[in-house]
């Protein structure tokens, strides 16, 4: 009866907070790169012509984002329909905002209950359905839309970058077969579907960006380390293709981790030729900026570096009153292993080359994946400590864990206001209802753009989107500011 209560509670508090990004996401403008994704400009229509960069092949083409095929179509396909079936129960501007939410919140919903079955399963606690709700209740508080955003907000105030940032993560997380194989030291062994909805799966992981791509190289780079640990040192003649069957890599693993492998060595390859890489840097320029940008990156907030003292006292808290055994053993482990991944990935940054709004390479969107990471990390020694401690012990930790959670939420949600779209709602109401065909709205009012425009002749895209969205009359053919 207790664990039907606490479900119920869990369930609440979980619904509850996605609600509340939902809505947070709501009152957020909408980003200056969309509409040029979307329409598209004629600078974005290469890559959506040529998904896996064959030009580069052949032709040697250089354009934009040519590994990022699967991105571009994501976003083109979701806001040239989504806001057209919202507009069923709204109004056409409201529809904009509800699109950008519902996506943001889907996307945040599917990184914590992903990210809560693995701490599940790696918890060593129950297996029941209310365990995983309590791993998604002690991570969702630090999902953040405004609070400790800067530092560590996963979902992106900008569509555009959540498309390109947090989705793709969200998918490179549905990779579930390979880590429960390694957890339960079995081999991989799918049916001939699942082997191909996992290839499939890896086409569209490798086509998403370089941040996956850089996750799945060092994450590779991982695996291969510790299968030479197991194997190298106490019995060299077994290093061949095929490993022992008792260890999860068997020759599928091997096979499908190669095609993975393979499509994200040539979607490096092909992202070479981005016309959009117009930066002068060297790469000792920019590992020389790399220090300056971890340690803003910490010192901006309290918030990163609070979360980071967590788990090292979760750490210790191990250490100290859990009693030795496998399974204390493996969330060491897995931690360990984490802080490897965050400081090879943090370390791969500068060949990302320099963006001008990223001076010093490091932003909640670069080291996403350090974030999850580290967000994992939290809520798998959390989950594990409330299973492993007795007595006063864990009813002084529940406690601590409630105050931090509360902490959290009253930073995101009572503090720091994130920019509100009020100001944009009211210039493309302002253009909707023009008798002109060329609207002068206010300057303080961008609208689909990251500056203001004062020439008309700069707005022919932005006025295009609105009228496939229903948004502007076609009589309206301009605006300026």
């Amino acid at each position: 009866m207790k664990r039907r209560y606490l479900l119920g509670l869990l369930i609440v508090f979980v619904v509850a907070n996605l609600v509340s990004t939902f809505w947070q996401n709501y009152q957020l403008p909408l980003d200056g790169d969309l509409v040029a994704i979307v329409l598209p400009a004629s600078w974005y229509e290469p890559v959506l012509h040529d998904p896996f960069g064959l030009a580069v092949l052949t032709k040697q083409a250089v354009y934009a984002g040519p590994n990022r095929f699967f991105a571009h179509a994501t976003l083109g396909l979701y806001w040239k329909q989504m806001p057209h079936l919202l507009q069923v129960v709204m109004s056409p501007i409201s529809s904009l905002y509800a699109a950008s939410a519902l996506f943001t919140t889907v996307t945040v919903a599917l990184l914590l209950f992903t990210l809560a079955a693995y701490v599940q399963l790696s918890g060593l606690g129950t297996r029941a359905r209310w365990g995983l709700w309590l791993a998604a209740a002690l991570m969702v508080p630090l999902f953040h839309t405004e609070g400790f955003y800067e530092q560590i907000g996963i979902s992106n105030r900008a569509i555009t970058y959540t498309t390109f940032y947090a989705f793709p993560m969200a998918l490179l997380l549905l990779l579930w077969p390979f880590y429960e194989a390694a957890h339960r030291r079995q081999p991989l062994r799918v049916s001939p579907l699942r082997a191909t909805l996992l290839v499939l799966l890896m086409v569209v992981i490798a086509f998403n960006g370089p941040i996956p791509v850089a996750v799945v190289a060092v994450v590779l780079l991982g695996i291969g380390l510790y299968w030479l640990s197991l194997h190298w040192g106490a019995a060299p003649r077994r290093l061949t293709l095929f490993p022992d069957p008792n260890g999860w890599l068997s020759g599928q693993a091997i096979l499908l981790l190669a095609v993975l492998a393979g499509l994200c060595a040539y979607s490096l390859y092909i992202g070479r030729y981005n016309i959009e890489n117009t930066h002068t840097h060297t790469l000792k320029e920019l590992y020389a900026l790399l220090p300056k940008g971890v340690y803003q990156q910490l010192t901006y907030d309290w918030g990163l570096p609070l979360l980071l003292f967590v788990v090292v006292v979760n750490s210790r808290l191990i250490h100290w009153f859990v009693p030795a055994s496998d399974e204390r053993q493996r969330i060491l482990r897995i931690l360990r292993w984490i802080t490897v991944f965050a400081v090879l990935y943090t370390l791969l940054l500068p060949f990302g080359g320099y963006r001008s709004y990223r001076p010093y390479l490091v932003r909640n969107d670069s080291i996403l994946p350090v974030l999850l990471g580290i967000i994992f990390a939290y809520g798998l020694t959390t989950y594990f400590l409330l299973f492993r401690l007795r007595g006063y012990a864990r009813g002084i930790y529940l406690a601590l864990i409630l105050v931090l959670s509360g902490t959290f939420l009253y930073v995101d949600k009572f503090t720091a206001k994130a920019p509100d779209n009020g100001c944009e709602r009211w210039s493309m109401d302002q253009m909707a209802r023009s008798p002109e065909p060329i609207v002068h709205i206010s300057d303080r009012c961008n609208v689909l753009t990251w500056d203001a425009k004062h020439d008309p002749n700069e707005t022919e895209l932005e006025v295009k989107m609105l009228q496939h969205w229903n948004v502007v009359p076609p009589k309206v053919k301009r605006y300026y500011q």
